[in-house]
């Protein structure tokens, strides 16, 4: 039997005779029989696995083997039988140092007549290869199936390489973006002197990071948090540029939501204060209203009468407008902002709400440059930061708004860019100053030192987001007894736009035109058709939305614009322009409303309807408006 003939033979021949060349090669080698037997080994084989070359013979090669791989130790034979007698194959193999992988090279040994009579196998340990692989294989994984898209473009911005997720997001392929030339760097950058601005920190090996709104391809709006670095080669050189976007929409919705339920707060705190007003604003149009109606007054005590009942008025939808401005939903929209004006506008609305013990004084630096930022968000800052000022002196004090422009080299132990020049608002109280220990956690969400429900703790937490999204910075100095001071650094825009001069208001033209007035408020009615009627207009009233309807139906009723309320009973101002979109849909029609969300407006502005005018407004402005679209082509 072939067995026995080996058993004869392996142990009286030397093993060179089984090993050739590699009985002293520095590789391990060894020859084993057709049932897994060992034959002969080298050294190096001995030394590799803690034995001597005598107690190796005979032994069963699955002694040394790794479980999960002996099985294919056993298969590999069948390859060997056919022609070249050759094969390779890679084992884990049991050593005193641990599991091991080798590579083998293994080769049929044969008799004279060709049988295969033994199997002789030359290996290298290739655990630091298969270590390496695996790494590798575990890292491209996770770059693959990462929840964060993933990018990596050559110097020039184009893509070599996009992850899953950002085909998924993008709805770009790898191919799309090379066909198609797309500047994968550039989706997201608002306007060209973002992106370049971007290219100047990437390019000087620097990280850039910022947030970006991007558009999918079936239109909706994503919000990204983007960071750029640079891939370096082992000298240090850049080669690749690295770029990760995380979608955070829904952390933006939520960070929405909390500055809109506290901007609800900051107006709660206000509203003792706003009720207060009104009723004073109210006792000063009652009372000279009654006093006119007492009897035939003088023609010059009549007209100062009439003054300050306008004027009352006038200070009632100045509340109004600051009122719903602040409170109202709106998107994040950067622009050019005047702070010094926006200061006075909030002052003129604290002044009136704040208890009057609390004086509030202007610091203004003379035309001071714009600011780029948000609008709605700079006036929860201030508001924010008086209101905290106000809750800290309970028996009264002084709170100074002042701004100044710093330069950003002063700022840098804020971590600001020394090329860059920031507008400063500081915001200065007389109350009860604070502790260091409580200063250190003002910023915390929920963090409030108020007594039972009188805070939420979400006022400074909101002012330092919309700072940190500014690209901004803040600082407090505060000692207690004493008082405490906020300053909010925020970037001034790059580019100064004009602001047009506020020109005076002047006589609106009249007209022969035919003008229906739909508004649910009589007395609006009466004055709109008096007005208009004294200027030629031919004037129609509806007393509801349904009335409207009827009008406009009517094809025998002549009418060339409508003066169209927003919210009235029966049907809605939509529903009436729905209608007349329709049945007249060459009729001009102005919007008026006391409140327009901006889904409301949106709705308006998909029926093509692009003119609106705010109450409480200006008989001129109305007119002048309503002229306008009549003239329009």
């Amino acid at each position: 039997m072939m067995t026995e003939a080996i058993d004869r033979a392996g142990p009286k021949s030397p093993s060179g005779a089984w090993l050739g060349a590699w009985d002293n090669s520095a590789d391990v080698a060894y020859c084993r029989d057709l049932q897994g037997r060992l034959l002969v080994a080298n050294q190096t084989f001995a030394r590799k696995f803690g034995r001597t070359s005598e107690t190796l013979n005979h032994c069963r090669l699955a002694e040394f083997i790794h479980p999960d791989d002996r099985s294919s130790l056993l298969a590999g034979v069948g390859d060997l039988a056919r022609p070249p007698h050759r094969a390779v194959a890679e084992h884990r193999w049991l050593t005193p140092q641990g599991v091991r992988w080798f590579s083998w090279e293994e080769s049929a040994i044969q008799d004279d007549d060709g049988s295969i009579v033994a199997i002789r196998a030359i290996g290298r340990d290739i655990t630091r290869q298969r270590l390496a692989e695996e790494q590798f294989y575990r890292l491209s994984r996770a770059v693959e199936q990462s929840p964060v898209s993933i990018v990596i473009t050559d110097l020039d911005g184009r893509a070599q390489y996009v992850n899953y997720k950002y085909t998924e997001v993008s709805g770009h392929t790898l191919e799309d973006l090379l066909d198609g030339d797309i500047e994968v760097l550039r989706d997201g950058h608002p306007d060209q002197l973002s992106f370049d601005n971007f290219w100047t920190t990437v390019r000087a090996g620097g990280e850039w990071r910022g947030e970006l709104t991007t558009t999918r391809r079936d239109g909706s709006m994503v919000w990204e948090s983007v960071k750029v670095s640079c891939l370096r080669s082992p000298a240090g050189d850049i080669t690749n540029y690295l770029c990760l976007r995380e979608d955070i929409t829904e952390r933006k919705k939520l960070e929405h939501e909390l500055r809109q339920a506290q901007k609800m707060e900051s107006l709660g705190t206000l509203a003792g204060g706003i009720a207060h007003d009104f009723n004073n604003l109210l006792a000063i149009i009652n009372g000279y209203a009654e006093f006119c109606q007492q009897g035939t007054p003088e023609p010059a005590m009549l007209q100062k009468s009439l003054r300050e009942i306008h004027r009352a008025a006038q200070r009632a939808s100045g509340l109004v407008r600051q009122i719903l401005t602040f409170s109202r939903k709106t998107e994040v929209r950067f622009s050019p902002v005047d702070l010094n004006q926006l200061a006075r506008d909030l002052v003129h609305l604290m002044a009136e709400t704040f208890p009057r013990t609390v004086t509030i004084q202007l610091a203004l630096r003379d035309r001071l440059p714009n600011l780029l930022a948000d609008q709605n968000q700079l006036q929860q800052i201030v508001l924010n930061l008086c209101v905290n000022a106000r809750d800290a002196m309970p028996s009264g004090g002084a709170i100074t708004l002042s701004t100044s422009t710093r330069p950003g080299a002063a700022l840098r132990h804020l971590g600001a860019e020394g090329g860059r020049d920031f507008a400063c608002l500081e915001v200065s109280d007389t109350g009860t100053g604070m502790t260091p220990e409580v200063r250190q956690r003002i910023f915390e969400p929920f963090f409030t030192t108020k007594q039972g429900n009188q805070g939420t703790g979400l006022g400074l937490a909101v002012v330092y987001g919309i700072v940190v999204a500014h690209h901004g910075f803040i600082e407090v100095d505060s000692t207690l007894g004493t008082g405490s001071t906020f300053r909010v650094f925020l970037p001034l825009a790059v580019s100064q736009e004009a602001i047009a001069a506020v020109q005076a208001p002047t006589e609106f033209p009249g007209g022969s035109e035919n003008v229906l007035i739909v508004d649910d408020e009589e007395s609006l009615r009466t004055l709109l058709s008096s007005a208009l009627s004294r200027k030629g207009y031919v004037t129609s009233t509806a007393a509801s939305g349904l009335e409207a309807i009827e009008a406009i139906s009517d094809p025998s009723r002549r009418f060339e614009a409508m003066l169209l309320d927003l919210n009235m009973p029966g049907a809605s101002g939509v529903d009436v322009l729905k209608v007349s979109r329709i049945c007249r849909p060459k009729l001009r029609v102005v919007i008026i409303s006391g409140h327009l969300t901006a889904d409301i407006r949106q709705e308006f502005e998909q029926l093509g309807q692009r003119s609106f005018i705010q109450k409480p407004y200006k008989l001129d402005d109305l007119g002048r408006q309503l002229r306008g679209v009549l003239d329009a082509v």
